[in-house]
């Protein structure tokens, strides 16, 4: 039986737009409740017993039997030796990418991510004091779903922020087990490890990492164990029950963000290559079914041209069945009255991924307000974002563009106000905040200031 894509077609002359748009755009992040449930169990359990509970989890899980968490823990060896036996090509990739994604997120430290201050007429010193996190912590996907490039896009910023202590968990299932969607029957002593992460931990600059994964793993950083040590925030993607466990550990520690489904959105004036748009379609729709790709653009023919590259295109995609049902159920062709209103309908949607695919776009991009990541003109395809480009791939999905932003220096520094009021300062500054308190009811507050008002004890020594 062939496999057929065809996503769904809109037009924003058809009076049922708004109404066959909000149907697309639709995605319920339902929680599952027995997932929920176990989660809490889970947590409950590793905060109560530590490494005994991980142990117990990962054989359960995972069929990676254990004495000691500490036989889980990979070493600088292990990664040194998993990049040295990769093939050069594959070398060079990696070192590649880390060096473009430090050299980014290094102009980002630079450009917002350093202490500043100043002194005002009165000569008190206002300013801010950014440090970074002690200890983060990294979730890294692993059996089927293995992502050197997440790692990289995790650990490089934490490492441009000045984070002494990264910590890597990564799932190394054996196959055969539930984690493999196995029965769960088998077990050893060594689970299967994909060499490209280590490489990848090796050349991100990891300090510590072990073969843990799932909620066990989440809850073994947030809350520590006998042998894995407390974070400070936990990033990086995961499953529902790594979703589910990052939400519930939040407040503990920090976390990224909960990330849903891929999405990608191209604004297309039509000078695009159709099969370039076609490819750049398919490289979300092949993440998952549930991923999202839409196309705007305010020409027929080309939105037609288009649909024909997907039919041609598809059967040669090892990942067919996969994009084939991302596109029939959430993908859309929209043609627009113009480049301008397909401007406006993407900030709507406020997508993860935007495409500019014209000869123009810097002419649209003052438009755009609201976008993950933007890509502009036809050369500048997805795909590059997300390996080597250089800015951050951990993205805001499902319209959180609309208030939040790609992870980045920020997320691994903390900042602290710096405050240091002069003698002629506190005269004025404490009229204006004594007048506030009393207006508050607060008068511990308001004599605080007023006591520094006018008479000046001599300042004692201090230590």
């Amino acid at each position: 039986m062939s496999l057929s894509a065809v996503p769904v077609r809109l037009s924003t002359l058809d009076p049922g737009f708004e109404a066959q748009f909000a149907a697309r755009l639709h995605w319920a992040a339902d929680t599952d409740a027995a997932i929920e449930h176990r989660v809490a169990d889970i947590l409950a359990d590793v905060q109560k017993r530590g490494d005994a509970a991980v142990l117990a989890y990962t054989e359960r899980f995972d069929g990676l039997v254990a004495t000691r968490v500490s036989e889980l823990e990979l070493t600088q060896a292990d990664f040194k030796a998993a990049f040295d036996a990769l093939p050069a090509a594959q070398k060079a990739a990696l070192e590649a990418s880390a060096r473009r994604v430090r050299s980014y997120h290094e102009a980002q430290k630079k450009a917002g991510g350093e202490s500043w201050s100043y002194r005002d007429e009165d000569g008190t010193l206002l300013g801010q004091k950014v440090t970074p996190l002690d200890r983060v912590g990294i979730y890294v996907p692993g059996g089927k779903a293995a992502y050197p490039s997440s790692l990289i896009m995790n650990a490089v910023p934490a490492h441009v922020a000045g984070v002494q202590d990264i910590i890597m968990v990564v799932p190394t299932p054996v196959r055969g087990s539930v984690a493999t969607g196995g029965s769960g029957a088998a077990t050893s002593t060594r689970g299967e490890r994909n060499d490209l992460v280590l490489a990848a931990a090796y050349v991100a600059g990891v300090t510590r990492a072990f073969t843990i994964g799932g909620a066990q793993a989440v809850a073994a950083l947030a809350y520590g164990t006998e042998t894995v040590p407390k974070v400070d925030k936990i990033t990086g993607p995961g499953n529902a029950y790594v979703a589910s466990a990052k939400k519930r550990v939040f407040g503990t520690v920090g976390i990224d963000m909960i990330a849903g489904p891929s999405e990608i959105l191209v604004l297309a004036d039509g000078s695009t290559p159709a099969e370039w748009v076609a490819m750049d379609l398919f490289s979300q729709a092949e993440h998952d079914e549930l991923a999202q790709s839409i196309l705007l653009c305010p020409d027929a023919a080309f939105i037609a041209e288009v649909q024909r590259e997907i039919d041609r295109l598809l059967p040669t995609m090892p990942r067919a069945a996969i994009i084939a049902k991302s596109l029939n159920d959430r993908g859309a062709l929209i043609q627009t009255r113009s480049m301008e209103e397909a401007c406006a309908i993407s900030n709507r949607i406020a997508p993860e991924h935007l495409e500019i695919s014209s000869n123009d776009p810097h002419r649209w991009e003052p438009l755009l307000k609201h976008a993950g990541a933007i890509f502009l003109g036809a050369y500048t395809s997805e795909s590059l974002g997300d390996y080597c480009a250089g800015p951050n791939h951990v993205l805001p999905t499902s319209g959180t563009a609309r208030f939040s932003s790609p992870l980045g220096v920020y997320d691994f520094q903390k900042r602290s106000s710096l405050i240091e009021v002069s003698q002629a300062g506190a005269q004025n500054l404490g009229k204006i905040a004594a007048e506030m308190a009393y207006g508050e009811g607060l008068q511990a507050h308001a004599r605080a200031a007023e006591l520094r008002l006018k008479v000046v004890p001599p300042m004692r020594g201090g230590a």
